[in-house]
């Protein structure tokens, strides 16, 4: 059996949905317990007090690069049925900026809006609806824009593969990158821990 379990019918079509549904679930949970429904939490790595949101995605980046490497050794995965989007260099450099100021300026990226609107936070309903008129902007102006989107294509890329390194090699490099920049940012945060805001007292019971 090689995943995907879908394609490969190893789950049925039609509920794939359902699957989806679930795994988005999950993964708003585990967003919203590791405190990524909260701006302040987000934003504060810009400020350097606190890496946390960097720490979590890069433990996610080498578990599921792990997890992958793991299962294609052990013939229980076909990277070929992997969907790997294209590379298209200046437009996905400008797109990365234009989301990273987005990012300081609402507090939430798109995934971590929508945990915090599911929480009900004021802030949250408005950044998703931002995203929401940025979605339609785009999509009205895209033909106007479909020339600088489509340009300096690469190609599908990977590190292995551009490179011409042995897939596992790559897994150790960015494992180890990883350790240094987990390290690293805990140096980051204990030298910035002065700028880290007081925490607002709780009023005592009863009041």
């Amino acid at each position: 059996m090689n995943a995907p379990l879908l394609l490969n019918e190893v789950i049925p079509g039609e509920y794939g949905l359902l699957c989806a549904l679930l795994i988005g679930f999950g993964m708003g949970f585990v967003l919203e317990r590791a405190g990524f429904g909260s701006a302040r939490k987000l934003v504060s790595q810009f400020y350097l007090f606190d890496m946390t949101v960097f720490k979590v995605m890069f433990t996610a980046i080498v578990t599921a690069m792990t997890g992958v490497y793991l299962l294609s050794s052990a013939g229980q995965l076909n990277l070929e049925q992997l969907y790997l989007a294209g590379t298209f260099l200046w437009p996905q450099v400008a797109g990365g900026l234009l989301l990273g100021v987005g990012f300081v300026v609402g507090g939430y990226c798109p995934g971590t809006s929508a945990v915090a609107c599911a929480s009900g936070k004021l802030d949250a309903l408005a950044n998703m609806g931002g995203i929401l008129a940025g979605m339609l902007l785009y999509g009205t102006l895209y033909p106007l824009l479909a020339g600088f989107v489509t340009s300096s294509s690469l190609g599908k890329q990977t590190l292995y593969g551009y490179f011409g390194l042995p897939y596992g090699l790559v897994v150790v490099a960015v494992i180890l990158m990883a350790a240094g920049g987990f390290v690293g940012a805990t140096l980051v945060e204990r030298k910035f821990a002065h700028l880290k805001p007081a925490e607002e007292p709780t009023a005592p019971e009863g009041s």
